[in-house]
């Protein structure tokens, strides 16, 4: 260790090391960027406006596009800066900092995901009771319960990674800071750290994508003993935009 120089600034490498990407790179991730910023936030002003959407279903819809819009906030300006100035170059602080944000968003999410099959549970399942156990009492309390849980996972990831030292390399295989590539620069005994990872990976998926599941194997249960065809159609409908994001997240969890 005494020979080995400790890292203090790292080196994003990006998307694309090629010249001539750059601008029309910066181009595209920007208008998604913008879109995104635009659909989250007019999806937010909708349900707070139109009263007819104060309802559960719609006041987690409102969590969740105010978190994705968070999460995508937390990757994408710094992506975008690096595109534009050609500047890749970070801090220590800043990358974990990034990390910090990116674990809350994303732990959050999920976890608002699985609020989210548990409220249209309730709505199939149980349609006598939904007013009783999905008050606004309930929704809030789960709501803080979600950003708890993102705050609690994401500051025991940070604790812990805080300390590390990075030797290694100061070269990160991405466009974002995210803990695998840190682990991988590290010259400290990261086995804490990667012990954390995997208990909140069990964590985080027995206590989130399990009930998801659950949740719409007892709806499709439910919907195949409705004989009504329109009836039917309206619940998938409410069903299949929720369905689709958790898709999407799971997908992205597992590239």
């Amino acid at each position: 260790m005494g020979n080995q120089t400790i890292v203090k600034e790292l080196i994003l490498v990006g998307l694309s090391e090629v010249p001539s990407l750059q601008f029309p790179l910066f181009l595209f991730f920007l208008l998604i960027y913008l879109l995104t910023l635009i659909w989250n936030l007019l999806i937010i002003v909708l349900i707070v406006t139109d009263s007819h959407l104060h309802v559960p279903m719609y006041f987690f819809l409102g969590n969740l596009a105010g978190l994705d819009l968070c999460s995508s906030s937390v990757t994408v300006p710094r992506m975008l800066f690096d595109l534009h100035t050609q500047t890749r170059q970070i801090t220590i602080t800043d990358c974990l900092t990034q990390v910090f944000f990116f674990f809350f968003c994303a732990t959050s999410e999920i976890s608002l995901l699985a609020v989210m099959s548990y409220d249209r549970y309730t709505a199939i399942c149980q349609p006598l009771h939904y007013i009783q156990t999905m008050s606004w009492k309930v929704c809030v309390q789960l709501v803080s319960i979600v950003w708890c849980l993102g705050l609690i996972h994401s500051s025991f990831e940070i604790y812990y990674a805080f300390p590390l030292n990075f030797c290694k390399s100061d070269i990160i295989e991405s466009f974002f800071c995210d803990l695998p590539q840190l682990f991988q620069i590290s010259c400290s005994d990261i086995f804490i750290n990667i012990l954390l990872v995997f208990i909140f990976a069990i964590f985080l998926g027995v206590g989130s994508l399990i009930p998801t599941f659950l949740s719409y194997v007892y709806i499709f249960k439910t919907v195949l003993k409705i004989k009504v065809k329109g009836s039917r159609s309206k619940v998938f409908s409410t069903c299949t935009p929720h369905l689709t994001v958790v898709f999407i997240f799971l997908w992205f969890c597992m590239v």
